[in-house]
């Protein structure tokens, strides 16, 4: 998450394609996903360059060869070098603009290989800088904002900071899951190389993206194995999503971290595109809630498991098809999903638990998601079982998160219940004698079933009061009468001074 400067430079950037008649919102985010991705590709190049130097091995699948590549589109030879951030952006900008936008940018729809999501995905992208002092300016203004120490995470606090402003002019109803967010879900669920992860909404793909960069940390020496290496690369990941722009930037985000060729597809994952059943071991996702479909557009395996339009009563039940038997699930949900009296939210949390193992519930408070949204919202942990299981359920009421709750989201380092809820899940034989009045206890399945499959932390909070014992009236009308005769003396005082 970027706060005070790093804000100001987007805001400066953003303001100089606004003074050069780029007035839509999304046309300016895209034009700055381009040239951000143009930077941390280099980035990311100088990076293995300088390992390389260090280990005197080779680069380790260099994206810029030595040499030239063939443009297809102009039938022209141009040097791989001059294709490179650190190069063009020293280049007047006559000939940086047409470097960038003739070379530079037809480059990128390559660099995934044919039929890759990837190429997929920019096969349609226009370059729409055409002012070569825009260029230059933009240029200038990345440069400063991504420093060399950035790495490609700064890529996703831009992205989440410009998306908020797209929010804020109603131009747009994304919006990204804070990374320290993601982050946490991923670190709960722990992802290994022995998993198949989809995000079934994807965004800018940072469930995934931040798994795989779980699993490079964690298991760093297993991927040295070339078909470990193969299958993360472009067996592991999966996502989808029905925003091309989201959908673009999410391959980008990939492949940034080092997976190639993700399974990401365009689409709308709760229509009949999408027929993925028991396919995955771990789906992490945020999906888009507050909203609801037509009829037709819902695919009948979902209209069959729970009778709604709900978005995020549909996702819920496509995450629990499309997990294989003893897959796990993190996903983000309104409160109305845990509180919700309509038959259809009932339907989904009995399913939830008599049908499948339900492990968690993580409120979480309600400044989260701001700038862009104010909505109270939980975490719901589940294992797919098919044959139910769940004997006892966590909750656990997480009251700050490191960051004000407000849309400001300053840091509060001092206030982030965060680490705490890591550890109690990752031991929760610990948590079992906890008693209601504190932040994190059990509940039996059974106890939920008597509350209406109520799964609300409130509701089976107890608040800790302390009785209060006020003394008797004779001895507070005693109190008021020594008050009073002290009052009545000063005053007899005063108006004895007054009158000497």
């Amino acid at each position: 998450m970027i706060t005070g400067e790093k804000k100001q430079q987007v805001d400066a950037i953003w303001q100089t394609f606004w003074n050069s008649g780029f007035t839509q919102p999304s046309a300016i985010f895209e034009q700055m996903t381009y040239l951000l991705f143009m930077k941390m590709l280099d980035y990311n190049e100088q990076r293995k360059e300088q390992i390389a130097r260090l280990t005197g091995c080779e680069v380790d699948r260099p994206t810029f060869l030595p040499g030239n590549w063939h443009n297809p589109t102009t039938d022209q030879n141009v040097p791989y070098s001059e294709m490179r951030w650190h190069i063009f952006k020293e280049m007047q900008p006559d000939k940086m603009l047409n470097r960038v936008r003739n070379d530079a940018f037809i480059f990128l729809r390559y660099i995934g290989g044919e039929g890759s999501a990837y190429s997929r995905a920019m096969q349609d992208t226009v370059f729409q800088i055409t002012n070569p002092r825009l260029l230059s300016r933009v240029v200038e203004g990345i440069e400063d904002l991504v420093s060399k120490d950035a790495g490609s995470d700064m890529m996703g606090d831009v992205y989440e900071y410009m998306l908020g402003k797209m929010a804020a002019s109603g131009t747009n109803g994304q919006f990204r899951t804070p990374r320290h967010i993601i982050k946490m879900m991923v670190e709960m669920m722990q992802p290994t190389l022995d998993d198949i992860i989809c995000d079934p909404a994807m965004g800018s793909a940072g469930f995934i993206m931040e798994a795989a960069k779980y699993i490079s940390h964690h298991q760093a020496g297993e991927l040295l194995n070339t078909a470990n290496q193969k299958r993360f690369r472009s067996e592991m990941f999966h996502g989808s999503d029905s925003d091309a722009s989201m959908m673009r930037i999410g391959c980008m985000n990939m492949m940034l971290h080092e997976v190639t060729d993700p399974q990401l597809h365009y689409r709308n994952s709760l229509s009949d595109e999408n027929n993925d059943t028991n396919r995955f071991t771990l789906c992490l996702a945020n999906p888009p809630f507050a909203g609801s479909l037509d009829q037709d557009d819902i695919a009948p395996s979902l209209r069959a498991a729970v009778k709604t339009k709900k978005t995020e009563l549909l996702f819920l039940a496509l995450m629990m098809r499309m997990l294989q038997p003893g897959g796990r699930c993190a996903s983000v949900v309104p409160d109305t999903v845990l509180t919700g009296d309509a038959a259809a939210y009932k339907t989904i949390r009995s399913a939830l638990v008599d049908k499948h193992c339900l492990q968690a519930v993580i409120t979480m408070p309600s400044g989260v998601f701001q700038p862009y949204s104010g909505v109270s919202t939980a975490i719901i942990i589940f294992t797919k079982t098919g044959t139910g299981g769940t004997d006892k359920v966590w909750f656990y009421d997480m009251r700050a998160d490191g960051y004000s709750l407000t849309t400001q989201r300053t840091p509060q380092p001092e206030n982030n219940d965060i680490p705490d809820l890591i550890a109690r899940f990752h031991n929760l034989g610990g948590e079992a004698h906890r008693d209601r009045k504190a932040q994190s206890f059990f509940v039996t399945a059974d106890e939920i079933r008597q509350n209406g499959y109520n799964l609300s932390y409130k509701r089976y909070h107890e608040v800790e009061r302390e009785a209060v014992v006020y003394d008797s009236p004779e001895v507070i009308i005693a109190r008021m009468k020594e008050r009073q005769a002290k009052i009545d003396a000063a005053f007899a005082e005063f108006q004895r001074l007054l009158n000497s």
